[in-house]
């Protein structure tokens, strides 16, 4: 083991690099360039200013909404330029529902030492950096300690998965606030199972390496509350010292003392904050469903999120990065959003070999292996309590997994070794025994530590490219089009079959008047998703718009075919029938896009047009009355309005209905021109001059 440094160092530099090279910016901070406002700045800001809320502005418009909470009222201040997006909002002030600790450790020393702001992305870099070193160095000891026999080679494939295939790197291809209390959690709870560790192997120093454990496990609570019930592993030196039958009074108090005082630190924070000390913010998230009262843990979910989180295995096809999502299982009642997660026991095959840890202790002399098997008892409670708490949360995530794989790779790990040693040649049987199954152990976790670390990257590579898609998202709703499909074209560079980028980059070209390449993005978004209803209407929009319309009518049917009950699809497909002709059909259509849907507008206004062409005028009034009183400032169906209360003689009311029109788009040629002829006819005053008043009108239809 003299110069295994040399190799073990170069795999820690190599991960470490990987983790520099992988990580991007969280959404809101790629929209700014001062670092001051990330998230976790802005809640150092409040701190520094002597407040336990983010230094940041409630706008006042937000601030007057009848119901701030509600997710359709606040969507334009969630993802416009006030960025309040998962943000708590509580008795008129904002707050961050995301773990204290990274604050505490790590952005407020760091802007105290240097008086410059860290961004989020560096901290969740040094945070997975520590976290893994933290884990190398246990694996490092148990080699050393337990596993003698096991050359470096093994231990170095070991640590790289430990580094890689622990989807650290997918973790870091978005890393904004919710993936740097993550991290901050995970390197925290390994420097517990290092304090662990020692504290079990250091008999005289136990009390104080136990102090240490529960103080960083208490500040990875601090960091991410679900982590709480883990806790229990503080338990296992105290077990360990009992079964030595040595006093664990002092021990307890030791194990307990810390994590307490943190708790009630915790707890203070937040009654102070929610009037509540266990209310961490969530209740009060501005987010895209109403947390106010919904249920956040419940036993029903635990199936279906076990076996999304362990079963369900990825998508394949033949282009980079090759990974598509699972196929996600119906959601059972009151179960939030599913956003990207992967089934570990099926894409990350390396797992499996947890299995072999009983081999570690096996022929060992009975103290190492008591001592052995509380560590290892200690990580496996770990994993269990951790996935069982995350099993029973009402949303499934990918960056949620981070917490429960890194204790399953490390168990998996320390199972290759266990292999590897059980196959070792020993003393008494010689170097030439055990070859054949040594060799064939090896061509069964190698490929299994080569598939799972792939899996790991090619899985990153698929979650930055939604990360740019969604930036591109919020560029283009601030109007900031030709940034926002620069965001897009960079997502299809790394994911050419992203179907959801082809269509808003589609999108954005309409607006740049590029159509032919739109309607190029939105043609390979349908052949990725053939049934994509979004791209269908799209496409049959601009086919409309050039004049295609038996091309058009098809893109809409299809849409139709896949949801029938689309009020737009219904309208739209209206519109392209009326304009071949095809008038009765087209009057179907919008009736049923009314049916559907009887505030919309659009519709009622396209279906008074028809019914004036077929001579239905009163009908057709009671269309526009309708469009306009859902949408008093719809300017074409005050004009229409006007053209039909003409051709049956309401005069007065027509010239008022031509006059709104321009009041709302005073540039309104025809409605100008139609006015005109009205006040004309009055002017005259005769029979023939009314008559002419009313065939002008026919003549505007």
């Amino acid at each position: 083991m003299k110069n295994a440094w040399v190799p073990l160092a170069t795999v820690c530099a190599l991960v470490i690099g990987v983790y520099a090279c992988m990580v991007q910016p969280g959404l809101f901070e790629r929209r700014t360039s001062n670092t001051a406002d990330a998230t976790y700045n802005l809640l150092v800001g409040g701190f520094r200013d002597g407040r336990l809320s983010l230094n940041e502005d409630v706008p006042s418009g937000f601030a007057q909404l009848a119901d701030p909470y509600d997710p359709i009222t606040n969507e334009r201040y969630r993802h416009g330029s006030a960025r309040l997006h998962d943000l708590s909002y509580y008795k008129g002030k904002l707050y961050l529902y995301f773990g204290i600790t990274p604050a505490v450790m790590l952005f407020w020393p760091y802007v105290a030492l240097t008086g410059h702001y860290l961004s989020q992305r560096s901290a969740g870099v040094i945070f997975c950096a520590v976290g893994f070193l933290a884990g190398a160095g246990l694996l490092g000891a148990l080699w050393r300690r337990y596993f003698a026999e096991v050359s470096v080679a093994v231990v170095a494939a070991c640590m790289l998965t430990l580094g890689l295939a622990t989807f650290m790197p997918l973790l870091l291809a978005r890393c904004y606030v919710y993936e740097v209390s993550i991290s901050c959690g995970y390197a925290l709870t390994m420097l517990a199972l290092a304090a662990i560790w020692k504290a079990l192997h250091e008999p005289e120093r136990r009390g104080g390496w136990l102090a240490a454990a529960s103080l960083t496990y208490g500040l990875a609570v601090g960091a991410r509350p679900s982590l709480l019930c883990g806790a229990v592993i503080l338990l296992v030196p105290v077990a360990q010292a009992w079964t030595e039958r040595r006093t664990i009074s002092v021990l307890l108090l030791t194990a307990i003392a810390p994590i307490t005082l943190i708790g009630l630190g915790l707890m203070s924070y937040n009654a102070q904050r929610f009037d509540n000390p266990f209310e961490f913010g969530w209740h009060y998230q501005l987010a895209m469903d109403r947390q106010i009262g919904a249920q956040l843990f419940s036993p029903r979910f635990l199936w279906f999120n076990l076996r999304v989180y362990f079963l369900e295995p990825a998508h394949w096809n033949h282009r980079f990065p090759f990974v598509q999502d699972i196929s996600v299982p119906p959601l059972p009642a009151g179960h939030g959003r599913v956003e990207h997660p992967f089934g570990v026991l099926a894409n990350i095959p390396l797992v499996w070999l947890a299995l072999a840890v009983p081999l570690a202790w096996r022929g060992r002399p009975a103290g190492a292996r008591s001592v052995l098997r509380g560590f290892l008892a200690a990580v496996v409670l770990l994993f269990g309590i951790i996935t069982l708490t995350i099993s029973l949360f009402c949303v499934v995530c990918t960056r949620y997994e981070v917490e429960f794989l890194s204790p399953l790779v490390l168990l998996a790990a320390i199972g290759v070794l266990s292999l590897e040693r059980a196959l070792a040649p020993t003393p008494e049987s010689g170097p030439g025994c055990r070859p054949v199954w040594r060799h064939a152990a090896r061509w069964g976790w190698c490929p299994l530590v080569g598939l799972s670390v792939t899996f790991s990257l090619l899985a990153s590579c698929l979650y930055c490219a939604e990360a740019r898609y969604n930036l591109g998202g919020e560029l283009a709703q601030a109007g900031r089009v030709t940034e926002a499909m620069a965001q897009y074209e960079q997502a299809l560079r790394i994911e050419p079959d992203y179907a959801e980028a082809h269509l808003s980059l589609g999108n954005a070209l309409v607006t740049q008047g590029r159509v032919q390449d739109a309607i190029a993005h939105y043609e390979e978004a349908l052949r990725i998703k053939p049934d994509y209803l979004d791209a269908h209407e799209s496409l049959g929009n601009v086919l409309m718009q050039r004049g295609a319309l038996p091309e058009a009518i098809e893109q809409y049917e299809r849409a139709l075919r896949i949801n029938p009950h689309l009020a737009e699809a219904h309208n739209n497909l209206g519109t392209a029938l009326g304009h071949t002709g095809k008038i009765e059909e087209a009057i179907a259509e919008f009736e049923q896009a009314v049916r559907i849907n009887p505030d919309f507008a659009e519709a009622h206004n396209n279906l008074g047009i028809v019914l004036a062409r077929t001579a239905k005028t009163e009908a057709a009034i009671a269309h526009f009355e309708k469009a306009v009183r859902i949408q008093p400032n719809f300017a074409e169906a005050h004009y229409n309005l006007g053209k039909a209360l003409a051709q049956v003689g309401r005069v007065t009311e027509a010239i008022e209905e031509y006059e709104q029109a321009l009041r709302i788009q005073p540039n309104f040629t025809q409605a100008q021109e139609a006015l005109a002829h009205l006040q004309t006819g009055r002017q005259d005053g005769s029979d023939d001059a009314k008559a002419k008043c009313s065939s002008t009108a026919r003549d505007l239809k």
